[in-house]
């Protein structure tokens, strides 16, 4: 969960910090076989029953930090087998990026309807009543629902005085608007890997810490220690997400305590996303198209084109803000590094897509910077203050959240056409995005911008995230209020937008 630190939260930033620590101090990388040792210390385990299954847990959450695939269960292989190819600083994923760590998984029941403790056993029982199937008995005074016959329904939870009837579902399939997840042969959590999108909700909704998507940090500080410039470009959702001793004015000085030449906001980048958005939008709908779809979140986006083929073209061509902000970065200094920092798992399969290679280098999370400054004991009220991110506007920083997209698009398209009407569907959470997919199928959209968010509540809920969702909102509308301009159209790298658009 979001916003909790928990043995969970707590356990990943271990990985993270150990992992960058290894990185900084150049240690042979045999030390990957010593590092469960040092995450889980001691003979008794602390979070699982067994203090051996905890340490193996935390070794393949050591490989996929390290962008390693997880070791074949059946085998014996060390922590560090095969780690010498991932030590460079060109490594990519190996596919897949979401995985699961099989014998961490508590094979969870996919769907069921429950009796509780709290049954009272009443006089009415209107459980047993309205169950179509007659599933429901009555046992040892209390009821009882025969799985083998229950539809799941939930006429019974409805019925029940007291509430005490529950409908429990596997989290990370719940949470999975994909469909994606489904049961192995040992009743384990299974991805179906052409159907998922790495949006990570399942990552965040596991509550046994079984789900885990591989990183780049060893190879991100490869690059800082070397000769070449590296970059930070830092999307909007960042607002608050280190605590609020990490302000604006001390955003340059921590990431260069890091290592990076200095950083870049991403809302710069999605200034130019909406300009292009909602030239694109006035030039194609209803004309050309029945409707738009907003380009950010990568999630949504590869969604509505695998389950939606047919209106795959109907999905804005405009290149992201985390694109559009590496090539502006990369157009000035064409030799640099560039690293997206930001909530987003789905950000790492983006940009390991060949055709955004060359802009992109490097993806980390906020948890896994978070491991980062962990590392380098970086002390935020000791850092001295610096110039401000200010060359942003509000509604480019907006984009973090639901609804913000849609809202500064519509705000340039007015600007453009003050004359046209602009209909607005939003929706966050990719089982609403599906609905949203469902609803323009059938017509209802037809002339609509519609913005699809794969997490809920938009990028400041995304799996990358350490605060909180309302905290974040808040520091969100905080940042965008200190922006030096309000809207995207003002933004002083408008005539920039067609080079980069053709950037090689």
């Amino acid at each position: 969960m979001r916003g909790l630190y928990s043995s969970k939260t707590r356990i990943r930033l271990q990985v993270f910090t150990e992992i960058a620590r290894m990185a900084y101090q150049g240690d042979d990388l045999r030390v990957l076989d010593e590092l469960p040792y040092r995450i889980v210390p001691g003979e008794v385990a602390t979070y699982r029953n067994d203090i051996f299954i905890e340490r193996a847990v935390v070794g393949e959450r050591l490989r996929v930090a390290m962008g390693m695939s997880l070791r074949d269960v059946t085998e014996h292989a060390p922590i560090s087998k095969g780690v010498e190819a991932s030590a460079i600083e060109e490594k990519y994923y190996e596919p897949p990026l979401i995985n699961i760590i099989k014998f961490a998984c508590n094979a969870c029941p996919e769907k069921r309807v429950l009796v509780t403790e709290g049954c009272q056993g009443c006089l009415e029982h209107p459980c047993r009543e309205v169950c179509p199937k007659q599933a429901i008995s009555m046992v040892n005074g209390r009821s009882y629902i025969d799985q083998e016959k229950c539809i799941r329904c939930g006429r019974c939870m409805e019925a029940c005085p007291y509430n005490a009837i529950i409908r429990q579902e596997r989290p990370c399939a719940k949470a999975c608007g994909m469909g994606a997840i489904h049961s192995d042969a040992m009743g384990r959590a299974e991805i179906d890997q052409e159907k998922c999108v790495s949006c990570g909700m399942c990552l965040v909704s596991c509550p046994f810490a079984a789900i885990v998507d591989k990183g780049q940090i060893y190879q991100t500080i490869m690059a800082l220690k070397s000769d070449t410039p590296v970059y930070a470009i830092l999307a909007p959702a960042i607002a608050g997400q280190f605590g609020p001793d990490l302000t604006n004015e001390k955003l340059r000085p921590a990431f260069k305590a890091l290592g990076f030449t200095d950083v870049v906001e991403v809302a710069t980048g999605a200034d130019l996303c909406t300009i292009e958005e909602a030239q694109d939008f006035l030039k194609e709908v209803p004309e050309k198209l029945p409707f738009m779809g907003t380009s950010c979140c990568p999630s949504w986006s590869m969604m509505a084109k695998k389950l939606f083929p047919q209106y795959a073209n109907c999905i804005s061509m405009a290149l992201t803000p985390m694109v559009l902000t590496a090539r502006l970065v990369k157009e000035r200094e064409p030799d640099c590094k560039i690293v997206f920092v930001g909530p987003c798992a789905a950000k790492k399969l983006e940009a390991s897509r060949r055709t955004i290679r060359s802009y992109v280098d490097f993806v980390l999370t906020f948890e896994e910077v978070n491991g980062m400054f962990q590392a380098k004991g970086v002390d935020f009220k000791s850092l001295p203050e610096d110039r401000k991110l200010d060359r942003a506007s509000a509604d480019g920083r907006g984009f973090a959240a639901g609804g913000g997209v849609a809202a500064a698009v519509v705000r340039a398209a007015k600007r453009l056409d003050p004359d046209r009407e602009i209909k607005v569907a939003s929706a966050a959470g990719l089982a609403d995005c599906r609905k949203m997919m469902m609803m323009a199928k059938a017509g209802k959209y037809n002339g609509y911008l519609l913005e699809g968010m794969a997490c809920p509540g938009g990028c400041i809920a995304g799996a990358g995230t350490i605060q909180p969702i309302r905290q974040t909102g808040a520091s969100l509308t905080k940042m965008m209020k200190e922006a030096s301009f309000a809207e995207s159209m003002d933004t002083p790298y408008q005539d920039d937008l067609e080079k980069l658009e053709n950037f090689k």
